[in-house]
């Protein structure tokens, strides 16, 4: 059994009646390259630095699967598996070229709430082939029906590489984000946004098929209007609320404006919600034929956008130079963390995956500073330790090298893999 080291212990104790939560202990079994790794952490932010390569953005990942969703890689279930052969080889991660094994992914997590100690547990179950495989989820040892059961206990947001297009490329990945927000302040959305999901995805279906029957029809758009109507009007919510975060610059990173932008959310503003209920139900009816022709319902919640202004300027984020992009995206990160804290009284995990690319030494310092001061737990990644100098004295540095992690002697760690499974000593 492992203890914390004498100063996480005092951060712990320090917190713990903060109304703070963080990862205590974080587990990894056959994830990505790691057959298995555990860390032991207290609250103060984490720096995971390592070569490209390394593993780092997969621990991210792992601690993101806390939260109900596809993870900041958005992927199948059962990609995150770890796949050996017979016989693994070196440090290096190559192994033989016949007689790869799938190892179904898991991830466990002790974590310090403002109820106490939460342990949650999540991973693949049962066979990826013809979809019949399901994420598990247990809290407290306790099997859960679904993965909103995360959502009441933590709250996770990311920035990634990727999320740095966010404003140029299509809206989707910017609804992603405003429900992220959403689900951090209201669990039930993530439930309430799966329902509307996979009743547009079995419309759609029928109507390629033929039309199908109209009575099931009927139902399914039942689903989508109550069901795509409270999305609508918790995400219009959230806008009006985040926009209050987010109006004052916060040291270098701007002011912004925020709005949705989206058929429903647009009546909600003149109508009540039952009225745009029965409004919503009639469209769909109505447009059987032509979304049937079209090959997509043409109207509703899955067609919104999130627009983002900065406030200073006045321009589209769109319209903004890379750098201002990049400053936006994290001043919009950091007032939904905000609204987060009010509403449920803590922040949630912050994810900063190579956070500091297309920011000068001023944005740079400043976010530093702003997550070393944050009631929050943040997992930052880089390659380059340098980078993270400012946070020296105020956060928890680990190594990734080959596989294995080292820490400093504020931090414990027990890696007993190398990259893509070869077992190492513990650290």
């Amino acid at each position: 059994m492992t203890i914390l080291d004498n100063r996480a212990a005092t951060w712990a104790r320090r917190d713990e009646a903060a109304g703070r939560v963080y990862v205590n202990r974080l587990t990894l079994t056959n994830f990505r390259c790691f057959a298995h790794l555990r860390v032991d952490v207290g609250p103060q932010p984490v720096v995971l630095t390592g070569a490209n390569g390394s593993g780092k953005t997969s621990v991210l990942e792992a601690v993101s699967f806390l939260a109900p969703g596809r993870g900041l890689r958005r992927v199948r279930l059962d990609e995150p598996d770890r796949w050996q052969s017979g016989t693994e080889t070196g440090s290096s991660g190559e192994t033989g070229g016949t007689g790869l094994g799938q190892s179904a992914w898991a991830v466990a997590a002790q974590l310090t709430t403002s109820a106490g100690i939460v342990e949650i547990g999540t991973g693949r179950e049962g066979e990826p082939t013809a979809g019949h495989d399901r994420r598990a989820v247990r809290i407290d040892g306790a099997n859960q029906r679904s993965q909103t059961a995360l959502a009441e206990v933590v709250a996770v947001t990311w920035l990634t590489p990727d999320m740095d297009r966010l404003f140029i490329e299509g809206a989707s990945g910017r609804r992603r984000l405003l429900d992220r927000i959403v689900f951090g302040i209201d669990p039930g959305h993530a439930d309430r946004a799966g329902a509307y999901q996979r009743a547009l995805r079995e419309r759609g279906r029928l109507l390629r098929d033929g039309g199908g029957d109209a009575a099931w029809l009927g139902a399914l758009e039942e689903l989508m209007a109550t069901n795509g109507v409270a999305v609508a009007a918790a995400r219009r919510d959230a806008v009006l609320r985040l926009g209050e975060m987010c109006g004052e610059p916060a040291g270098p990173f701007p002011g912004l404006d925020v709005e949705v932008d989206g058929l429903v959310e647009g009546w909600l503003a003149e109508t009540p919600a039952l009225a745009c209920e029965d409004r919503f139900r009639t469209l769909l009816a109505a447009g059987r034929g032509a979304d049937a022709e079209s090959g997509a319902t043409r109207s509703g919640p899955h067609r919104s956008d999130l627009v983002v202004r900065h406030r200073g300027t006045r321009r589209l984020a769109q319209a903004c130079s890379t750098g201002e992009q990049k400053a936006l995206l994290i001043a919009l990160m950091l007032g939904g963390a905000r609204l987060q804290a009010v509403e449920r009284g803590a922040l949630p995990l912050i994810l900063l995956d190579e956070v500091t690319a297309h920011l000068d030494s001023r944005h740079r310092g400043a976010l530093l500073d702003m997550v070393a001061e944050m009631d929050a737990q943040s997992w930052l990644t880089g390659s380059d330790p340098a980078i993270f100098r400012p946070l020296r004295d105020r956060a928890q540095f680990l190594a990734l090298d080959s596989g294995d992690l080292t820490a400093d002697d504020r931090t414990y760690v027990q890696s007993r893999t190398r990259l893509c499974g070869e077992v190492s000593s513990e650290t």
